[in-house]
């Protein structure tokens, strides 16, 4: 009775545990492990990138004057209209040129006089009715006037006032019959075919800027416009106020939009170097720090990379990888170091937007 007793109750619990869906482990075995991840690995791509630098400047003419006057005198004519486009050597303003036109022709009857002096002294002197020395004080008399003759013809020159190069003349300042005195400004000329850019990037960039880089100008007020153009000079010295260097670029404006004195933004992009780069969501950051997860032999391997230049979909990476690795894209915050893995397939290579 008794042995029936134990062999019910043996019966029961074994029926308890079949009925919870226990399982015994098998016998001389270790507990089964969980389930290989299913996950989607890319290998790096080999790319040629640039850091991506911001700025923002000031438009400057390709050239610009002030034009004004060399000598105190009275305006006779002004042949230009405000914001006229005019040629190199258009002539802008007329002095009064009658007191320059005399001493002109003063000048001319000396050196004729000069001269014929000197042709009688030279005769003379052959049959030594002159000194040399006095022939050669006639010929210093020529070399005087000729000097005088040439200064007075600049004089005449400079009450034509002309264009010193292409561009679209100011607003004038001045009017007929109006006295002008040396500096004083007649109107401006801006040379704008081509407009010069100034901005200043961070020393840390020195490195990555080089004539000839690729820049996008944008503007207020002309927002959807993308003015292309390139890095001109970069200057020599570094502001030690600011840590930062000059750079001047040059955009062509053949329809004139860009103004002198705008502000504008300006995106360039380094020097390219070439570069592993990886679809951003292989990137697992971790207290201010990047991993990522590599399958070496059907299990995952954590580790930890150097970040570099990101755009929308993709990411450098300077350090912790090298050609050929496969890493996982899919999966990341599911995997764990160490952890067994299915390649379930390869996403595309990574291909950084382009400008």
């Amino acid at each position: 009775m008794h042995l029936f007793k134990l062999l019910a109750a043996t019966l029961t619990a074994a029926l308890v545990i079949a009925g919870c869906g226990g399982q015994p482990a098998p016998a001389g075995g270790p507990p089964a492990g969980p389930p290989p991840l299913t996950v989607v690995t890319a290998m790096p791509e080999r790319q040629q990138l640039g850091v991506e630098i911001e700025a923002v400047g000031t438009a400057l003419a390709n050239e610009s004057v002030e034009i004004t006057a060399k000598v105190s005198n009275r305006i006779e004519a002004i042949r230009f209209d405000d914001g006229e486009r005019v040629k190199r050597g258009t002539v802008l303003v007329e002095l009064d040129r009658a007191q320059t036109a005399a001493d002109l022709a003063e000048a001319e009857a000396n050196l004729a006089e000069s001269r014929n002096q000197f042709a009688r002294g030279r005769d003379l002197a052959v049959t030594a009715a002159l000194s040399r020395a006095q022939l050669d004080q006639l010929e210093t008399a020529v070399k005087t006037a000729e000097a005088r003759l040439s200064a007075a013809r600049a004089r005449l020159a400079d009450t034509v006032i002309r264009a010193p190069f292409d561009g679209q003349a100011g607003f004038r300042q001045v009017s007929v019959g109006g006295l002008v005195n040396p500096g004083a400004v007649i109107t401006t000329l801006d040379d704008t075919s081509v407009i010069k850019l100034e901005f200043t990037v961070p020393q840390s960039f020195l490195s990555d800027l080089a004539p000839g880089l690729p820049i996008e100008a944008r503007v207020d007020g002309l927002s959807e416009r993308i003015f292309v153009g390139k890095v001109a000079t970069i200057s020599p010295r570094v502001d030690p106020l600011t840590r930062s260097v000059a750079v001047r670029a040059e955009l062509p404006n053949p329809q004139r939009l860009l103004k002198p004195g705008m502000f504008m933004s300006v995106t360039l992009r380094g020097s390219e170097t070439s570069m592993l780069v990886l679809p951003e969501q292989a990137l697992v950051p971790e207290d201010g720090r990047n991993y990522v997860f590599v399958v070496n032999n059907g299990r995952a391997e954590r580790r930890e990379v150097t970040a570099g230049l990101r755009q929308p979909g993709f990411v450098a990476i300077l350090q912790g990888l090298t050609d050929g690795e496969r890493v996982i894209v899919d999966g990341t915050f599911r995997t764990r170091d160490g952890a067994a893995v299915i390649e379930a397939g390869t996403a595309p290579p990574a291909e950084p937007a382009r400008p």
